[in-house]
């Protein structure tokens, strides 16, 4: 059984950037993945200080955990990204180089962004936490 996945913008709320202010999953199996962090196989925190080298593993980690459960970013049915910084300007960027990214069609959905004072690896600049409806 395929879950049927459907997005909602309501004409009553803000236009969005892409995403989808909710999604409705209909039945199938439902994969949490624990946050994705910017770090190489061995465990090693990959590009400290540069942010888009760490959002360009985030994202490569994001389809792995995915690929592992048999999804794509497709099946995302929600997101929650963390930043740590409180500057509107590199938020923003950090949206648009992850829908930009190899996982980009995973923020058309229910997504929310954050800045945040800090993560839980030292030198750790961004993190993405992702819900995914498993294809039947």
């Amino acid at each position: 059984m395929t879950s049927e996945i459907t997005r909602i913008n309501p004409a009553q709320l803000h236009a969005t950037p892409g995403y989808h202010h909710i999604t409705v999953v209909e039945a199938g199996r439902t994969a949490f993945l624990a946050g994705q962090c910017p770090l190489d196989p061995s465990g090693e925190l990959v590009g400290p200080g540069d942010l888009d080298a760490q959002i360009d593993q985030v994202a490569a980690n994001a389809v792995a955990a995915l690929n592992a459960v048999g999804a794509r970013p497709e099946h995302v049915v929600r997101s929650v990204i963390y930043v740590v910084s409180d500057d509107a300007a590199v938020l923003g960027a950090v949206w648009w180089r992850l829908t930009e990214s190899v996982i980009g069609p995973a923020f058309t959905t229910a997504s929310t962004l954050l800045g945040v004072a800090r993560l839980g690896f030292s030198g750790q600049l961004v993190e993405v936490d992702l819900t995914a409806a498993l294809p039947g």
